[in-house]
């Protein structure tokens, strides 16, 4: 799918720097093949704390997260 973002603007440093935490965070949480709730809630905590979520935080996650969970390459683990 093609998503056209007209109004787009080039991340500043300290978006840049958000962004690559996030995504430092997602492959910590997601390195042994499972999710559990308090890593998504740490993620969530990442995305939302800011008070300003990014187009480029939001796609982290679908292709981090949803999307390897959709495909099976990644299990929830609530009990932990």
């Amino acid at each position: 799918m093609l998503i056209e973002r007209p109004n787009h603007q080039e991340l500043t440093p300290e978006e840049l720097q958000r962004v690559k935490k996030l995504q430092s965070i997602i492959d910590l949480a997601i390195a042994d093949g499972k999710i559990s709730k308090y890593e998504m809630e740490l993620i969530n905590r990442t995305v939302y704390g800011e008070g300003k979520v990014l187009v480029e935080e939001v796609a982290l996650v679908r292709q981090l997260i949803q999307d390897k969970l959709d495909s099976g390459l990644l299990a929830y683990d609530w009990d932990s």
